[in-house]
């Protein structure tokens, strides 16, 4: 289990909505206490009433900030995406690939309920949620190109993130473990850059 604490976003926004430090507090606190219940609870058992109650606010409070329990599920898997240390840059385009691969798929490992509970959350058909996973998206986009390196191509790119998203999905869907997302990504990426499989 993660010892990880919540990042507050770059942008010091949630929904949209520009935060004063007090606030950004009190939203850290909240998406903490929601990934403890889903530790307790599962994505079944979240509410974004239990989560408040969690971190010593009010209900109403919450909901000031966040729209639904799936918005305040992909928030948290945002802000600990957002904060997850982008892999070295030192290498070949395949080795700096493989090794951002890994990174997001032991990251996945790493809180396995908050990865299975933003499978149905990141479905979600909210507007705030729509935003984060634009969010979420590019983040992966950005790493992955960044790991390609200048010459990048743009197939390949496209494959590996359909890989990297597939590998989140197949593991919600229970079609793949956790544990084994790292090395079948790190697989995906040998096998599109023409690297042994």
């Amino acid at each position: 289990m993660s010892n990880q604490t919540v990042a507050e976003p770059a942008d010091g926004q949630v929904g949209g909505r520009r935060l004063t430090g007090r606030q950004a507090e009190a939203v850290a606190r909240l998406v903490e206490a929601a990934v403890e219940e889903i530790r307790a609870q599962g994505y079944e058992g979240l509410t974004v009433r239990n989560a408040a109650r969690r971190a010593g606010m009010a209900p109403a409070s919450a909901y000031t900030y966040f729209s639904s329990k799936d918005h305040l599920v992909v928030e948290a898997l945002w802000r600990r995406l957002h904060a997850l240390p982008a892999a070295d840059d030192d290498g070949t385009p395949l080795e700096r690939t493989e090794a951002e691969l890994r990174a997001l798929g032991w990251f996945l490992a790493d809180e396995p309920a908050l990865s299975a509970a933003c499978t149905a959350a990141l479905l979600g058909s909210g507007p705030d949620v729509v935003h984060l996973r634009r969010r979420i998206g590019l983040e992966i986009h950005d790493r992955l190109r960044r790991a390609l390196g200048p010459a990048e191509q743009r197939s390949a790119l496209r494959v590996l993130e359909l890989a990297t998203t597939g590998a989140m999905l197949s593991t919600g869907m229970g079609h793949l473990s956790y544990a084994d997302v790292a090395d079948e990504l790190a697989r995906a990426a040998r096998l599109v850059l023409g690297g042994a499989p």
